[in-house]
This record gives C-alpha cells, structure tokens and sequence, in this order.
C-alpha cells in the first residue's frame, strides 16, 4: 500500500535510486543525505545568479532561474528549467526534479521533489517526498517532528507502524492537490490524485483520488448598528 510504485512514477525522477530496497516509501527519507552528498557536483559560476546565496556543494541545472534573495544552502541537487524564486530557502540534502517551482518564502529541508512538483507559497517542506505534478496551495506545512517522544508511526491494517523515523513529514502521491493553509502533520501519507481542500488539519492516509474536505460550518448573520 505504501510501497514506493503504489504513490510515484519512478520514472519521474532522475534520482529512482534513493528507493532501491525500499519496502516502503518513506525508507527512502534515511537515503536523501547520503545521496546528495555523494552526487552534488558545484554548477559553473554562470548559473550561479547574483544576489541569490548559493552553497558550495550545489548542482544546478541547465536553463532553471534562481532569483536574487533566494538561499540554497547545500547539498542539494537543483534539475533543469526549474524556478527558484525570491526569498526561497533550501536547506541541507535538496532534491529538485526538473520543471519545478520552489517558491517565495518557501523552507524545504531534506526532501524530494519529482518532475513538474510545485511548491509556490509560503510553504514549509521539511522531511518530505512530493510526486510528479503533485502541488501545494499557499501557505501548506508539511509538519515533521511530533510533540511527544517516539518515532513517527503509520497506521498499517488498522494499527500503528513505527517508521523509525523521528522526523517525518509527508508522501504526496504523483498528482496530489493540497489546499491553501492545510496542514499535514507527521507521517502524513495522500494517494495519488488526491486533494486535501483548503484549511484542513490532515493526519494519516488519504487514499488514491479521495477529497478530504472541511466540515466547518459558516454562519452568516446581518451586521447591527449599521
């Protein structure tokens, strides 16, 4: 259920090797560091815009725009005609496919993104592996690291799985939606084609081409005094 093909298209990455091994998708998560580390070359000083702050131990490929404010610190490995925008922070072992968008105000740390992802506002990805085409809405938090001891876990046939991991955000499947302001709280897994609507505070799975939406209801009531 939660095997790496269950939720990507592997062939949407040049990195399909990061889940070699993987029993399930978020073992690839311990694989990020190791591999960045190992594969991140320095790009030539001609990609290397001027008032963007870009590490020593950063790739970045042919034809992507990283503008001036935007800070990648390294390692990280940046793919080809993607947008790094003002203001966008990328941390430590940064995995960016091709034809992707890391937006202003956005902090991602030791994550995976495939092909054509989007990551546009404000957004926090921390510890986290976004399909193809999967897509975050203004302000979303993909929270990693739980209150309580303990690694994060995973419901698996109605009972809670130890990942092993202590930091754990999220797996978005190829084509996932999540809306405006949601939050997704550790270990949160969305199936392929699925949508998470606007606001929402998300924990657990959310299964291939499924909506979890907002029931809050909205009162309308006629302003006095006026």
């Amino acid at each position: 259920m939660f095997r790496p093909a269950d939720l990507f298209d592997l062939s949407q990455t040049e990195h399909a090797s990061l889940f070699e091994g993987c029993a399930q998708a978020w073992e690839a998560l311990k694989q990020i560091k190791p591999y960045v580390e190992a594969h991140a070359k320095p790009s030539s000083p001609d990609q290397r815009n001027g008032g963007a702050l870009i590490g020593a131990q950063v790739f970045i490929g042919a034809g992507t725009v990283v503008e001036d404010g935007a800070m990648i610190k390294g390692p990280a490995i940046i793919g080809r005609n993607c947008q790094i925008r003002h203001n966008a922070y990328l941390r430590e072992n940064v995995i960016v496919g091709d034809h992707c968008v890391v937006g202003n105000s956005c902090e991602l740390k030791n994550v995976l993104l495939f092909n054509y992802c989007q990551v546009p506002h404000f957004n926090y990805v921390g510890d986290s592996i976004l399909g193809h085409r999967a897509h975050l809405g203004a302000g979303v938090i993909l929270s990693n690291f739980k209150s309580f001891p303990g690694n994060v876990t995973v419901e698996m046939n109605g009972r809670p799985f130890d990942t092993g991991l202590r930091k754990f955000g999220a797996l978005l499947g190829d084509g996932a939606e999540v809306g405006c302001n949601a939050v997704l709280n550790p270990g949160s897994i969305v199936g392929r084609g699925a949508i998470v609507y606007p606001g929402v505070n998300w924990r657990g799975f959310l299964p291939a081409n499924q909506i979890a939406k907002n029931k809050a209801v909205v009162e309308v009531v006629t302003r006095r005094g006026v």
